[in-house]
């Protein structure tokens, strides 16, 4: 049924699943897949049949984050768009960058829009971007050893969607993206980050029975009912804070560690780059529960 590149979709028993599909790049999130992403999202919106809206992702994670890399082609901004007649926008001036930032949030924000309530099934990891897609989903559901965070806080930028604070609060939203550390799945059901974690060979089972419930519902019930949350979430600003989450963004950038990470990358290679920065942070985690005893090489202890 899917006639899409970078994700697949299925329509079966009242649901659409959609399966962020680069597993060979760990789902990272080029420009093609968020916009096979948002069309997938209104097709299914606009499906008579459809109730709910699973998203995963194929292979060993949920996403691993933005595609920092490139090299998925171009996606044009219109149908009209002649790039060798017209001088069009890149990111070398503030307000590009905030222009291009906007565009992809844009097709990220079908899942808060759409009318339909979708769930996100986590499992592996879920980085970066990835956070962006799930917590825009009403529901995320994740296996317990799924990993979540926002690694490149830590130097590239702000986040340019932010649900954290309307989901955790701001002091674990703070905790979690002034460090990019992460947090398992289990954790980030303990903080209200998402729905629920469950062992990761139950994760389908669990969405899927989810679904199933939703399927007996009203399709227009479920979308009122959905409405009036996400109504109550915008009227406490959650929809102004994700426009102004690109430009704030916008901002980082301008920080010397982002200008220097693009340097590093340009130099020695994005993998490199990566390697680099998260060196100094040992295994990267945050606890929630106890204290944050460390070895000597960063390393949360056990107990």
């Amino acid at each position: 049924m899917s006639a899409f590149e970078s994700i697949l979709y299925e329509k079966d028993r009242g649901r659409a699943r959609i399966t962020l599909n680069r597993p060979d790049k760990l789902n990272a999130l080029s420009l093609k897949l968020l916009t096979e992403l948002s069309e997938a999202v209104w097709e299914a919106d606009n499906d008579r049949d459809v109730h709910s809206i699973i998203v995963k992702g194929a292979g060993r994670a949920f996403s691993s984050g933005y595609d920092l890399a490139g090299g998925d082609g171009h996606v044009p901004a219109s149908r009209i768009e002649d790039r060798e007649a017209n001088a069009y926008r890149g990111g070398a001036s503030q307000d590009d960058d905030i222009w291009q930032m906007e565009r992809s949030q844009r097709l990220r924000m079908a899942l808060f829009d759409a009318h339909k309530p979708s769930i996100a099934q986590v499992h592996g990891y879920c980085l970066a971007g990835g956070t962006d897609v799930a917590l825009l989903c009403d529901m995320v559901i994740a296996a317990d050893d799924a990993v979540f965070g926002f690694p490149p806080a830590r130097d590239l930028g702000a986040l340019p969607n932010n649900l954290w604070l309307y989901n955790v609060g701001p002091q674990w939203a703070k905790r979690l993206t002034l460090t990019g550390d992460t947090v398992t799945g289990r954790e980030a059901a303990h903080i209200g980050l998402v729905l629920k974690s469950v062992p990761a060979d139950v994760l389908e089972a669990e969405v899927e029975g989810l679904a199933d419930r939703l399927a007996q519902i009203d399709a227009d019930l479920l979308a009122a009912n959905k409405r009036i949350i996400n109504l109550g979430l915008e009227l406490m600003g959650a929809r102004t804070l994700q426009r102004l989450a690109c430009e704030n963004d916008a901002r980082g950038h301008l920080a010397e560690s982002a200008r220097g990470f693009v340097r590093k990358a340009a130099e020695k290679g994005l993998k490199s780059a990566l390697t680099e920065r998260d060196a100094k942070f040992g295994d990267g985690r945050a606890r929630v529960i106890g204290p944050e005893l460390r070895d000597e090489r960063g390393r949360l202890k056990e107990g």
